[in-house]
């Protein structure tokens, strides 16, 4: 699942390391019930399909850290992981409730998106967005519409955007790179001087941009704990 050449890197080394570190702290079905402003948090957001749970799984090198429900869209709660050292922690996860699927009763749906919702709008330490989209479709409707949502807080650079193009082992790379192309398109509509942007394709199964994205959320890190300062 590693990268060719990057045992070799010192940088995707220790990336992959702290990314190993991370360990379930608590779930939440509230905003309310999270833990007090702390830690930055770096949260996971996608269509309850799009391989959100079997991502984090990949990044952190763990089989069943983000539980993967055999039925999407049931995961209905906020999961905290904590990442770095035990005693002396420097970012959080946030495995967020997927969005989107068509069988989940109405109420429910509801209910889970005004939690959504809440958190992207309303978390003061949220300080990056890992948002999964399926290489073979891009993004759809909903998508597009979180994409709105988060806009302002990308856009003045106070959140910074990831966007994981998953199941890339399923395309071939001519669509790969037509995938990437039509990504870059949508996000582009959202760019600005002060916001970090970026987009790659990716696999959980065959490891395709595992390391790309481990760097990046690393490297977060130490911007994110410059910018909040010392939990």
């Amino acid at each position: 699942m590693t990268a060719p050449g990057a045992a070799t890197d010192p940088t995707a080394r220790a990336a992959r390391t702290w990314a190993q570190s991370a360990r379930f702290i608590v779930t939440a079905s509230r905003l309310h019930e999270l833990p007090d402003p702390g830690l930055p948090e770096i949260a996971f957001v996608g269509r309850s399909n799009a391989g959100k749970s079997s991502a984090i799984n990949a990044l952190a090198q763990r089989k069943q850290l983000a539980f993967a429900s055999k039925t999407p869209g049931r995961t209905q709660h906020i999961n905290l992981f904590g990442l770095g050292p035990a005693d002396a922690p420097d970012a959080i996860w946030a495995d967020l409730p997927g969005y989107g699927y068509a069988a989940v009763e109405r109420a429910a749906k509801q209910r889970w998106q005004a939690v959504l919702a809440d958190y992207l709008a309303q978390r003061a330490q949220l300080a990056g967005l890992v948002m999964l989209v399926d290489s073979r479709h891009g993004f759809t409707a909903l998508d597009r519409r979180l994409l709105e949502f988060i806009r302002p807080r990308v856009a003045s650079g106070e959140v910074r955007l990831l966007v994981l193009l998953t199941k890339a082992d399923k395309i071939n790379r001519r669509e790969g790179q037509r995938a990437l192309d039509a990504a870059q398109q949508v996000l582009g509509e959202i760019a600005t001087e002060h916001a970090d942007i970026g987009v790659t394709l990716f696999s959980a199964l065959s490891g395709q941009g595992l390391d790309d994205a481990v760097r990046t959320l690393h490297a977060w890190t130490a911007w994110t704990s410059s910018r909040h300062g010392p939990a």
